[in-house]
């Protein structure tokens, strides 16, 4: 019996390389660390510490600036023979561990401001080049299967770092602790990657092909479009993890009988159970996905986001059972997470030459630094004004939806018209 019920379990697991297990397992312990701190961050930093919303807002954007230079220089150096993928990962889990143990002993804005800027370049160097070197290891008709599992691992990690983080808060009261516990899980990674993983990169004949590369890319109107979108959709994706932890602290009230926001445990819970769902949900939703078209696969999940966005805004307006509604929001934010990911690195991956792997990859993670510059600051400046409009900005983000899908809309035409081309 047991051994059925592991074949089927391994059976519903794509046949992927050994490093790219590897590399998941990876994701997992770095995601975990991440999850630390993800949601407790500006509550920290605001409740804690003192700081405006506004300047926390402003530190975490500062993050997303670096984070783009970061992305820059990973395309350099993912395709440059002195430092390859493997080195260029070792690199960000150094930056981003000192980064962490900054944030940690934290007591100043401009201590807030290096560390958010440190880590911010080492997580911008992270992720175009683990999804490049992921990407490297797997086949085209993977990819979609293959991120989705690259994705339930990282909720895994998130999820136990937000259950772990929200029990040491609730206990202690330490903070600054989830800041070291943050800083052990880039050293643990960097070890893997030390110990585990070798290059995958194929030196290019011609080093001079590196800003034709980026030529190409940036002319690509499929890819820029996409970006467009993809940006957007971070943006959204930034609300959930940065100000929505906050909005729930001080402004949405469980019930009428108390006058501050939900408590930092049952926040944590909240993240807990977005975070298993989304493991839950990952891999079926995914495959059930993919007989649409990437970008529609897209659409759906904006149209997921837009949908938890009216169900925040209910539950800071509601009389009452603004627990429930704060539930339901998080399992609509899960559906639209996890039908994102895969459907965005499909496209991403059909439009790139290999030769051009890392630029496209460099570009497509940019929109997560764009949208962390917007999505954060904006959200957190809104919270600053007063609680009639930081209910009424969900509404607003809601009705930004319906510009992101006919964006999609056009990229679907776009890439319709590629593919009738590349027949003929």
């Amino acid at each position: 019996m047991k051994f059925i019920i592991k074949y089927q379990f391994t059976s519903w697991l794509p046949q992927l390389n050994s490093q790219v297990w590897i590399l998941g397992i990876g994701r997992c312990i770095s995601q975990l660390g991440i999850g630390f701190t993800l949601f407790y961050t500006t509550i920290f930093f605001v409740n804690q510490l003192g700081f405006s919303a506004t300047s926390v807002g402003l530190a975490l954007g500062s993050a997303s600036v670096a984070g783009i230079l970061g992305r820059l220089v990973a395309s350099s150096l993912c395709d440059s023979s002195v430092c390859g993928r493997r080195r260029t990962l070792l690199l960000s889990a150094t930056l981003s561990a000192i980064a962490a143990a900054i944030l940690a002993a934290t007591n100043s804005f401009a201590l807030l401001v290096i560390g958010n800027l440190l880590l911010g370049f080492g997580q911008g160097l992270y992720w175009p080049t683990i999804d490049t070197v992921i990407t490297d290891l797997i086949s085209p008709s993977q990819c979609q299967d293959t991120f989705a599992v690259m994705r339930v691992m990282d909720y895994v990690g998130l999820g136990v770092g937000i259950l772990l983080g929200g029990e040491i808060v609730g206990l202690t009261g330490a903070y600054r602790a989830l800041f070291l516990c943050n800083a052990v899980g880039f050293v643990v990674f960097f070890m893997l990657v030390y110990t585990k993983v070798t290059e995958t990169y194929q030196p290019q004949k011609s080093s001079s092909r590196i800003k034709g590369n980026w030529s190409a890319a940036l002319s690509d109107r499929c890819l820029l479009v996409y970006a467009i979108a993809n940006t957007m959709a971070v943006v959204y994706a930034s609300q959930f993890q940065a100000v929505l932890p906050l909005y729930w602290k001080n402004f949405a009230v469980a019930d009428s009988t108390v006058e501050q926001g939900f408590s930092v445990t049952t926040i944590s819970i909240l993240f807990g159970w977005h975070v298993l769902l989304a493991i839950v949900c990952q891999l079926p939703i995914t495959r059930a996905l993919k007989r649409w078209s990437p970008p529609h696969a897209m659409i759906f999940s904006t149209l997921m986001w837009a949908l938890g966005f009216v169900v925040i805004w209910v539950t800071g307006i509601a009389p009452s059972v603004r627990l429930g509604w704060a539930i339901l929001a998080t399992e609509i934010f899960a559906i639209a997470a996890v039908s994102l990911t895969p459907a965005a690195v499909s496209i991403v991956n059909s439009l790139a030459p290999p030769s051009q792997r890392s630029v496209y990859f460099a570009i497509n993670s940019l929109c997560g630094s764009l949208g962390y510059i917007i999505g954060p600051p904006l959200g957190t400046w809104v919270l600053d004004r007063s609680p009639q409009m930081a209910d009424r900005y969900w509404l607003f983000l809601a009705a930004s939806t319906v510009f992101t899908i006919g964006i999609l809309q056009y990229l679907h035409r776009l890439l319709q018209q590629r593919t009738v081309v590349s027949y003929q």
